[in-house]
């Protein structure tokens, strides 16, 4: 097997070239693009969030029991293993 080269005309090669600085133009263009994108669809999610204003705020409950145990959000008061459907 013998390698044999092949030669092309000049104004072919020179298409291909023209075609491939094209096309490597377009695809920075694009990146260029998707990043601008990127950091406005960034910079508008965070101005959408500013809008709102969070508060913490924290609930303190008392309770008072006579030796009962209290659950909360059950409903039901538990007085030595019976409750008050029970009595």
């Amino acid at each position: 097997m013998s390698k044999e080269s092949v030669s092309i005309p000049y104004y072919v090669a020179e298409g291909m070239s023209d075609r491939l600085s094209a096309t490597n133009k377009r695809l920075w263009i694009l990146c260029i693009l998707l990043i601008v994108l990127l950091v406005g669809s960034n910079a508008l999610w965070i101005l959408y969030e500013s809008q709102f204003m969070y508060y913490e705020q924290s609930v303190e409950q008392e309770i008072e029991s006579e030796g009962n145990t209290t659950v909360i959000g059950i409903g039901d008061n538990y007085d030595k293993g019976e409750t008050k459907r029970d009595r």
